[in-house]
């Protein structure tokens, strides 16, 4: 496994983030595909085995429960010291009307309700989830910093957003000695790739850690147009994201299809290995829900694309809908 500095930061991730999204307790009702606890425990394990040691969850999957059955499993398999946790915060966890949002007091409960549910005095990597149009950005920054110096979190990042909304908060935080933003989890994959306009870019000069979510497309890069899985058929955000542009991702598909029958090898490992060429990608953010899920990922560091692949894949892209952010 390599490592790689985490923006201009010091702290050094795996080149692959799992993915924490689809462990948890089927039973709160969240997505049918979610994995019991003793179904993602040998998937932990075997991530910490093969040297990942970034970890990303958020306190709203599985109603919490993804942080639990992460934070157990990680308990047992590694050092405190030796991984990374990332969590994230904004969803609706409770009826309540400050039960959601980036507001001072909706942070200082979701931080301490996800330490506990995680088992851990702090997290890495801090995360606001989305923008919050109802908290003045100053208020959640402020709030973050103070997280930071309570010593529950070492570090701050951020989530799908316009780019002028990351520069602000980047700006005002500058501007005030506050902890500053040191990743961007985004929507990147060779199906949806909008954010090389604005957001990518600024990344790169501000010396931002790019995290990128759904590299895969929810697994519409990893299997021939049409393919269908049983959490395809369920997922709502996979139809929400990607079933106004047909045309041209179908022939985006075929590319990956193409190439990874050239190099006999699958279809996700040539996908991952697009996102993991991207200039300024630190390492994308895979999601498991099978333990061969997780060989593609690992297989696909192995994969180095050629400029004429990297070319032949790009080609077939064209401007999509902005998604992802809200």
């Amino acid at each position: 496994m390599d490592y790689i500095n985490l923006g201009k930061t010091g702290l050094k991730v795996s080149r692959l983030c799992l993915g924490c999204m689809s462990f948890g307790d089927p039973s709160k009702g969240w997505h049918p595909w979610i994995l019991d606890e003793e179904a993602s425990r040998p998937i932990l394990r075997r991530a910490v085995e093969a040297g990942i040691n970034f970890f990303d969850t958020a306190n709203i999957y599985a109603a919490g429960s993804s942080e639990e059955v992460t934070g157990r499993a990680l308990k047992e398999f590694a050092r405190r010291d030796e991984i990374v946790i990332a969590t994230k915060a904004h969803g609706r966890w409770g009826k309540g009307p400050n039960q959601s949002g980036l507001s001072r007091k909706a942070l200082f409960q979701a931080i301490d309700d996800s330490l506990r549910r995680l088992g851990t005095d702090y997290v890495d990597l801090y995360q606001i989830h989305r923008w919050d149009d109802e908290t003045p950005i100053e208020e959640t920054l402020e709030a973050l910093n103070d997280i930071v110096r309570a010593g529950k979190a070492r570090y701050v990042g951020a989530s799908s957003m316009y780019a002028w909304q990351f520069l602000k908060a980047l700006n005002i935080s500058e501007r005030r000695g506050w902890a500053r933003f040191v990743s961007m989890q985004n929507h990147v994959n060779l199906i949806y790739r909008e954010e090389e306009r604005e957001m990518l870019p600024l990344c790169r000069d501000q010396g931002i850690g790019v995290i990128p979510w759904s590299p895969l497309a929810r697994g519409v890069l990893t299997r021939p147009w049409g393919g269908d899985t049983a959490r395809a058929q369920t997922d709502k955000i996979q139809h929400n994201l990607y079933s106004k542009t047909e045309e041209s991702d179908r022939a985006v598909v075929a590319a990956v299809g193409r190439i990874a029958a050239a190099r006999g090898v699958p279809m996700a490992q040539i996908a991952l290995a697009w996102v993991l060429a991207q200039r300024g990608v630190t390492a994308p953010i895979v999601g498991v829900s099978k333990m061969r899920h997780l060989d593609d990922a690992l297989g696909a560091l192995d994969v180095a694309l050629s400029a004429e692949e990297l070319a032949e894949l790009s080609a077939p892209y064209v401007p999509h809908p902005v998604a992802g952010i809200a």
